[in-house]
């Protein structure tokens, strides 16, 4: 009996430590992955288009993004699936490139790359690098909660607007939830 639970225990720690090690594994994923598209982002700025992050990599970063107040800095890849926002934030190809005339959707997890949305505040600036290496500023216009199925966003705006999109509530246990956060954004100024 005392080898039994001696054994019970040690499947006990193994099992803990391999979901400690499964739940890290995403982060330590979106951490190298941007460390990559770094590189990937600086060829594109020397005029190399649809530079791959890494060989099998069906993306190419299209912008870059930087949070100042939040101490952030992100590439966004083209392309919103699933597999491109395991790696970084992604921009959804049917709305404006980020930086240009439209409204410009980026996508991307709330607990890794948009875990910081949720202090984000009305007012604060977020500014887009285009692959041009022309800067825009936008500032924070509207933050708003919806259901999944209310997600309707008209990307034909002329003016230069954001809309960050992550799924909420942003500490939920739950992998798949049926709100979205909505982050708005319209320039600020034309460029710096």
């Amino acid at each position: 009996m005392k080898y039994l639970r001696i054994i019970f225990v040690f499947l006990l720690i193994v099992l803990a430590c391999w979901k400690i090690a499964t739940a890290g594994y995403i982060h330590v994923k979106a951490y190298v992955a941007q460390q990559l598209l770094v590189s990937a982002w600086d060829k594109t700025l020397q005029g190399n288009q649809k530079v791959k992050p890494w060989s099998w990599s069906d993306s190419w970063p299209v912008a870059r993004m930087q949070v100042p107040v939040h101490h952030k800095d992100l590439i966004i890849l083209a392309g919103d699936s699933g597999r491109n926002l395991a790696f970084a934030p992604g921009h959804r190809l049917s709305s404006a490139k980020p930086g240009e005339p439209g409204l410009s959707m980026i996508s991307a997890h709330r607990d890794t790359h948009f875990s910081f949305l949720k202090n984000l505040q009305l007012g604060e600036e977020i500014l887009i690098t285009t692959e041009q290496n022309k800067t825009v500023s936008y500032k924070v216009s509207l933050l708003k909660v919806v259901h999944q199925s209310n997600v309707k966003i008209n990307t034909s705006a002329s003016k230069k607007a954001l809309v960050l999109i992550t799924c909420y509530p942003f500490d939920s246990v739950y992998p798949q939830t049926e709100y979205r956060y909505l982050v708005y954004a319209q320039q600020k100024k034309e460029s710096l």
